[in-house]
């Protein structure tokens, strides 16, 4: 099992082109598995991890509602924001400036194949990473990725998850919004949940 991961940083990055690459590095990785099973073969699969950040962006996951996209293609025009369709879990989102974005391709058969877990240690990292700032981030019963104040009036997301997998190989990842304009979030409803804010680390 090969636990190494390759960290890339992306920089300022189209969201189609990298989730083109990401695509790409998916692949790779399922067709060495597909090779392997068939073969006999034991070719070690790599593990990648990108950050990135990217223009303004709204998401909408398979089994989401294009309804929560609040605004229409000349809206999102005039916003300078695009618009796509993917093949992750969860609802609809907001991708942009001032927000680390992390896709971490990995063969999860090289960690441990439990898409719970999964999930769960990813939200993991993002509490330990907000405690570094002085901020107690937290979950949500029943709601992928990581808040503040939960069990409050004043309970607001600032990390947003969602996920595809496949053969135990996994893309996609989490927002955490940093110095994020959340004016971008009024034209959704986050996650597909009324009536819950978000809010920024700065």
């Amino acid at each position: 099992m090969n636990k190494t991961i390759q960290v890339t940083d992306l920089g300022y990055k189209d969201y189609k082109e990298t989730w083109d690459y990401q695509e790409s590095l998916f692949k790779g990785i399922v067709d060495i598995k597909i090779k392997n099973r068939r073969d006999g073969t034991e070719i070690v699969t790599p593990n990648y991890f990108l950050f990135v950040e990217h223009p303004h962006v709204y998401t909408l996951g398979k089994s989401g509602d294009v309804e929560n996209l609040l605004v229409n293609e000349q809206q999102l025009k005039e916003k300078d924001a695009t618009y796509y369709k993917i093949n992750r879990g969860g609802d609809i989102t907001y991708h942009g400036p001032g927000q680390i974005v992390g896709y971490p391709i990995l063969d999860l058969d090289n960690f441990f194949t439990d898409i719970h877990k999964y999930l769960r240690f990813l939200e993991e990292v993002i509490i330990l990473t907000l405690a570094e700032f002085g901020l107690k981030g937290e979950r949500s019963p029943g709601e992928t990725g990581v808040w503040l104040d939960v069990g409050t009036p004043f309970a607001r997301k600032i990390c947003a998850m969602g996920i595809r997998a496949s053969r135990w190989v996994t893309m996609h990842g989490f927002a955490l919004n940093v110095n994020t304009n959340l004016g971008y979030f009024d034209n959704i409803i986050p996650c597909g949940i009324r009536g819950k804010s978000v809010t920024s680390l700065h």
